[in-house]
Parts: structure tokens; C-alpha cells; sequence
């Protein structure tokens, strides 16, 4: 039998995980390899510079460029604030003047005789990347930022929104297939990294962006909900940048879904845990799925198995990515060697698996993803 591999999510209690916090333009590395960091210790910065805006100085006073330019109070880094006199002319014995002010909260980066203009640089944009999560920096990229390296449980997501986010795992379903409403949410909730079953309401969910919760997990969203939360429809692109208080992470889909049993049980043993998560997704080339980690030293933690080890065998745990059963959870049944011409008239080759909802369905091996732990 020929041998075949395929992305998977991971989900395990106990891992070796590596994050690499780069900056994104060259700065400053504030730790030194094996330093032992927190997830809010910042690991590099930098400063963005800002843009620059031309004052039109002669034209401003009527004047000449080299008439214009010996006026200047100010001279080639200055700093100035908005409404700085920059240069100023009296006429009719003083009673009456033009002045030039800076528009801007900057420094005078060019004074031109030529064309009579003063070029002010908005002040720099400071850039700080934090380590995201607790461990050891194993290794400095010079200028530009760390790895950092921990033990802990791992676990991946389907589709998230919402960037990083730090809080204490907080269980509320007392089941995977357990609806949240909004009921269940809290003030307790403030802050925390909140556990679900198949499905939060949208009122829970914007219930529980009100008080400040971390984050949300559960097995589904309903796509009006995650709409009508978000203020448009997300679309296909990376997400991961949306200006929202809760982050969100769906384990297994669209709809109500119950969370797989594996997931919410390791999820509960880690309840009251600091856990970092990041919502971000892409779903598409160069994959990115939201993540849940909760370091835990650990001498028995494995190191990560890189997508191209992960093998697709009889028995393997998969999860359809592709309508018309996306979501599904099931385990292959049979993996035929020959190619099948599938119903939009594509030749590829197939696996049949038996899903959880009692089904066996025959799908292609590119529309399925390992669940791997």
C-alpha cells in the first residue's frame, strides 16, 4: 500500500512547542539565549519610523525660498509640536505678521533653500514583541528577535478570530455537547480563557466580550453569530487582526459541534491553568491554525511531528475540511490504491472512513486532516 500524508490537527497534552517572535524590521534583542521568560516579557523592539510631511514654508509667507529660509526658528533636528511657530514675518511696523506653524508632533528632518520647504518626520512608532508564551529563549536571531521554547499541552483549532491572548482556562459546559448561553456567563469570566461545548450563543459570545473574557473555545460557531459579532463577514483571508476584546477558537467547524470528547477532556484537566492562545487562521497555502498552549514542565512531553511525518493509515482519526461533510470526525476505513473520477469529474485518489455519526462516506485524501495527539 502506498503511503500517504496530510496535515492534522494536534492536539496533546504533553509537547515540546517552539515559537519564533520576530520583529517585523530590524531592532533590538532584549534576552540572551537561555533565559527563562514569561509570556509577557518583551523579548525585542523597535521603532517604525514615521512619515514625513512637507511644510510649504515660502509659499506659507509669500515669500521667496531665500527669503523664506533665514526666518527659521527652528533648525534640522528640532523636535516640535503642532502648533510650533516655525518661522514668522512682521510688516507695517509690527502690527500686523504671517506665521508658519508645524502641522504636526515631529522633527525637522530638511530645510530646502531651494524650494523653500521644511520636511517634518511624524515622531517613530514604537514595535514591541512580547515572548506569548512561558519558557526558555533556545535560541537569538540577532536583531531581529528569539525562540522560545516550552513544555506543555497543545492543542489546534479549525478556525479562530482574534489574535493573542493570555488568561486562565475557565471549564463552564459540563459536556462536549453542551450549548453555552448567555446565563453561564459571569463577571467571573473577566479575564479568563472560557470552555465550551458544541456551540456559544451569539448573545453569550457578546456577552462575554462585554466583560473582558480572554478568549472563548468551543466545537462550533453559527456563521450569523460569528457575523453579527465581527460587524461583517470575515471572508477568506487570514484572520487574526480583527479589533475584537475576545478571541474565539473553534475545535471542530460551522454549526453546532460537539467538541471531540479527546479535546474537551484534556481542556478540563487543565482548568485554572495560564494558557495562551491566538486565533489566528489561514486556511489556504502556508496553513496557520489557532492554537491553545498551556506550558506544564513535564519530562514525559514528545517533540512536535512536523506535517510531512504525519502518515494517513487505516485507523488514523481524521477530520473532513471539504463540504458536503465538513466537520465530521471519523477514522479511515480503507485506503484504495487506485484513483476514482470523483462528481465534479477530477481523477484523484479517494479513502473510505467511518464517521462518528455512524456513516461511511468516500471522500478525496486532500479534502480530510489528521487529528493528531
Amino acid at each position: 500500500m502506498a503511503t500517504a500524508y496530510t496535515p492534522g490537527l494536534k492536539v496533546t497534552p504533553g509537547t515540546i512547542i517552539r515559537k519564533t517572535r520576530r520583529l517585523p524590521l530590524k531592532g533590538d534583542v532584549l534576552v540572551k539565549a537561555g533565559d527563562s521568560i514569561g509570556p509577557e516579557t518583551v523579548v525585542a523592539k523597535t521603532e517604525i519610523p514615521g512619515i514625513m510631511q512637507t511644510v510649504r514654508l515660502a509659499e506659507t509667507l509669500g515669500l521667496q525660498p531665500s527669503e523664506a529660509i533665514p526666518l527659521l526658528k527652528v533648525n534640522i533636528g528640532d523636535e516640535v509640536q503642532r502648533g510650533t511657530v516655525l518661522a514668522e514675518i512682521k510688516s507695517f511696523f509690527g502690527w500686523f505678521k504671517s506665521e508658519c506653524k508645524s502641522p504636526i508632533d515631529g522633527s525637522v528632518e530638511l530645510i530646502s533653500p531651494v524650494s523653500g520647504h521644511v520636511g517634518i518626520r511624524y515622531k517613530p512608532t514604537p514595535i514591541e514583541v512580547k515572548a506569548y508564551i512561558r519558557g526558555t529563549a533556545v535560541e537569538v536571531i540577532p536583531q531581529e528577535g528569539v525562540v522560545v521554547e516550552t513544555r506543555g499541552a497543545f492543542i489546534q483549532g479549525i478556525f479562530g478570530v482574534g489574535g493573542e491572548r493570555l488568561g486562565e482556562i475557565k471549564v463552564l459546559a459540563q459536556s462536549p455537547d453542551e450549548v453555552l448561553d448567555e446565563d453561564r456567563i459571569t463577571e467571573e469570566c473577566a479575564g479568563k480563557v472560557i470552555i465550551g461545548g458544541a456551540n456559544i450563543t451569539g448573545a453569550a459570545l457578546r456577552k462575554a466580550a462585554s466583560i473582558g473574557a480572554a478568549g472563548v473555545v468551543v466545537g462550533g460557531i453559527i456563521d450569523r453569530d460569528l457575523v453579527s459579532y465581527l460587524g461583517y463577514d470575515i471572508g477568506v483571508a487570514i484572520t487574526g487582526q480583527e479589533k475584537i476584546p475576545t478571541a474565539l477558537i473553534v475545535t471542530e467547524g460551522f454549526g453546532v459541534m460537539s467538541m471531540a470528547q479527546r479535546t474537551f477532556d484534556l481542556l478540563k484537566s487543565l482548568e485554572g491553568k495560564q494558557a495562551s492562545i491566538n486565533g489566528a487562521t489561514q486556511i489556504r497555502a502556508g496553513v496557520i491554525r489557532p492554537e491553545i498552549i498551556v506550558p506544564e514542565e513535564s519530562s514525559e512531553s514528545k517533540t512536535v511531528v512536523p506535517d510531512s511525518e504525519q502518515s494517513l493509515d487505516i485507523g488514523s482519526r481524521i477530520r473532513i475540511i471539504r463540504e458536503p461533510y465538513f466537520g465530521l470526525l471519523g477514522r479511515v476505513s480503507a485506503l484504495p490504491p487506485q484513483p476514482v473520477v470523483i462528481e465534479s469529474g477530477a481523477k484523484v485518489r479517494v479513502l473510505e472512513a467511518d464517521l462518528d455519526n455512524g456513516s461511511r462516506v468516500s471522500v478525496p485524501r486532500a479534502n480530510v486532516e489528521i487529528i493528531q495527539g
